[in-house]
């Protein structure tokens, strides 16, 4: 009887819970209640970039390479992405957040929350005359001229990310953990490409210099590997998801990236379809005859443009996007793997080839797509569908980068 009692009770609170429910949607589908607000996001320092068709392959000039750009036309997906490259001042805040969160590491500054994870303590101060940071710094044969410096090599930064083609053609038969890659980088950019990749050339105070002179503050930073680069995206996605969280009933956005390879061919044309340049044109001057971008004109007369080397990422006109430095300047990574017959086989919609190399996979595994040309490169290599590539795992004196960000709704008119 008291069994009975008990489980009519019990009948009795559901049915009033259900009716409550009921009564509060009065009796309707109408979806769940006090969701996240979403109004979207302007990232500063971005340009949106519209849905649209691009028509990729050769041009009139290219003939030759009909095997690797086939003709094809493709839709892309609207999308955010920086107005520059990345930039050697933009780039040290990435640097300067891995080096005092060292020093907070080494200084034992940690915080716990409610759950039992721990976290560094930003608000803590940094005695940077502590004997407690001293292995942050060279030492012993190490040291230069009795300065105190920096060790680069202690720049060590820890990304991951999750391989959603993998995840979705295992249809649920492995643990989530099997999906989940991460990859521990130098994210210090390799100064000395400067020397390295001109033979008997005197590059040397570009090596001292570039990174961390005033004077470059504003000029893309370059000796940055794809995979440091990918580093820095994640990073970025973490800055301004911690930002994001501090706001209440906002909701935080996709993850900053690599624009993958037609994406940025599709943003350098600045709406322009089958422009050869940037600038809509056939010619590498104006009417003026003053060159249109950084580039190795002539026989190489590096100069003659403004700039010896790298010029400020905002130089020269942009687009009709309003991206700056499109062609030339520096070369771009896209998260783009190479093939050359990729044009064969990829999909129509938001075309990317993406492959995540093993350490025993052969080097034509490791090639990844890089676009625009750079300040050492003919005008052939500036044309918006040159395709060119690098291994992954390379730093060059005329490779960086910009982010993309994709953008979450049909048009930003939707909003």
């Amino acid at each position: 009887m008291k069994k009975l009692l008990k489980t009519s009770i019990v009948f009795l609170l559901l049915s009033v819970i259900v009716t409550s429910c009921g009564t509060k949607q009065n009796g309707q589908l109408i979806g769940v209640i006090d969701r996240p607000t979403w109004k979207g996001i302007n990232p500063y320092g971005m340009v949106y970039i519209p849905s649209g068709t691009l028509h990729i392959g050769p041009g009139d000039q290219d003939i030759a390479n009909t095997y690797i750009q086939r003709s094809k036309s493709i839709s892309i997906q609207g999308f955010y992405m920086d107005d520059t490259e990345v930039t050697n001042n933009e780039y040290r805040q990435f640097v300067y957040w891995v080096k005092d969160s060292l020093a907070h590491s080494y200084m034992d500054h940690y915080m716990e929350d409610d759950f039992g994870n721990q976290y560094i303590d930003w608000e803590e101060e940094l005695d940077w005359s502590s004997e407690e940071l001293e292995d942050l710094y060279y030492q012993g044969d190490d040291k230069f001229a009795g300065k105190r410096e920096l060790d680069v090599s202690k720049m060590q930064y820890e990304y991951e990310w999750y391989n959603w083609q993998s995840a979705a053609h295992d249809r649920g038969r492995s643990p989530r953990s099997s999906f989940i890659k991460r990859n521990n980088v130098n994210i210090y950019p390799d100064t000395l490409c400067w020397v390295r990749d001109f033979a008997y050339s005197y590059n040397e105070p570009m090596t001292r210099n570039y990174f961390w002179h005033p004077a470059f503050d504003d000029y893309p930073v370059v000796g940055v590997s794809w995979e440091t680069a990918n580093a820095f995206c994640y990073w970025r996605t973490k800055l301004w998801n911690s930002y994001m969280g501090a706001v209440e009933g906002e909701v935080n956005s996709e993850d900053f990236r690599l624009p993958f390879e037609h994406e940025w061919e599709y943003a350098a044309r600045g709406g322009h379809d089958q422009a050869p340049y940037p600038w809509g044109g056939y010619y590498t001057r104006n009417a003026k005859g003053c060159l249109l971008a950084n580039f190795k004109p002539g026989r190489g007369n590096y100069p003659e443009d403004g700039g010896l080397y790298t010029v400020k990422a905002d130089a020269y006109f942009p687009n009709d996007y309003g991206l700056y430095n499109m062609a030339g300047n520096a070369a771009e990574w896209t998260s783009s793997a190479f093939h050359e017959n990729a044009y064969s086989f990829i999909h129509d919609l938001n075309p990317d080839l993406r492959y995540d190399s093993k350490d025993d996979d052969s080097e034509a595994y490791k090639r990844k797509v890089i676009r625009g040309g750079s300040w050492k490169d003919i005008a052939f290599f500036m044309q918006t569908g040159t395709r060119h590539w690098e291994y992954e795992d390379t730093t060059k004196s005329y490779v960086g980068f910009r982010c993309a960000l994709t953008f979450l709704g049909r048009s930003m008119n939707d909003f």
